[in-house]
């Protein structure tokens, strides 16, 4: 990508550890299973920004087509350069936003550096709340395509971790002892996880004499969880 630049922590947190050929396995896997599947990748945090490097891996590397990015709370991870090349590459891309949460205002965008600054790619959806007084409800804004829209995230003040640590009622952080890190799903979805050998999770839609566990299906359940 000529005159693109991303953040050199998170593009190593991805490419030079295990994460990338863990990922590449188990997709490798699951087209063995099912098929030409659709892949989704999502992230919170600096997982939102492994995962939106993965998602580029993946279209331009592995020249997976139908490949999804679903991030929450993601930093800026690369220039105005990289910002609408990516764009352009793995269109499929969804950015949430809380509210006044402190991390997608970092690293700073300079909107006169042009070039040279930080610059959030498409698309973008915010999440605050609107009314007064006791009639306070959510809303989900879907922003313009320029990855930095001023009525989207960047008209508040990015200035609270606690927005940071709460998505769609989903809390992303652990209480349960200090410093420790857990997987985020639906309770729904945790009945059916599995470990496997390799301490992996395995959920699989297999019927249980070809794999560890079997997915039921529900129709048109309505969820306030991920």
């Amino acid at each position: 990508m000529p005159d693109a630049m991303v953040h050199h922590g998170f593009y190593s947190a991805y490419h030079d550890t295990t994460i990338q050929p863990g990922i590449l396995k188990a997709i490798k896997r699951a087209k063995g299973l099912y098929g030409d599947i659709d892949i989704m990748i999502t992230g919170h945090s600096m997982g939102g920004a492994m995962a939106a490097f993965c998602g580029l891996d993946l279209a331009v590397n592995y020249k997976i087509h139908n490949v999804q990015v679903v991030t929450f709370g993601q930093p800026r991870i690369g220039n105005t350069a990289f910002a609408s090349r990516y764009s352009k590459l793995v269109p499929n891309t969804i950015r949430v936003t809380n509210k006044h949460d402190i991390v997608p205002h970092l690293p700073p965008y300079y909107p006169h550096l042009t070039q040279k600054t930080y610059h959030h790619f498409a698309r973008e959806v915010w999440l605050y709340e609107d009314g007064f007084d006791t009639l306070i409800f959510p809303v989900e804004k879907v922003c313009d395509d320029s990855g930095e829209d001023p009525d989207c995230s960047r008209s508040v003040m990015g200035n609270s971790i606690w927005d940071h640590l709460e998505y769609y009622g989903v809390e992303l952080g652990d209480r349960t002892e200090e410093g420790s890190c857990r997987i985020v799903m639906d309770p729904r979805v945790a009945t059916y996880q599995v470990e496997d050998a390799e301490g992996n999770f395995v959920l699989s839609r297999d019927d249980p004499s070809s794999s560890l566990v079997k997915m039921k299906t529900e129709s048109r359940i309505s969820s306030n969880f991920i």
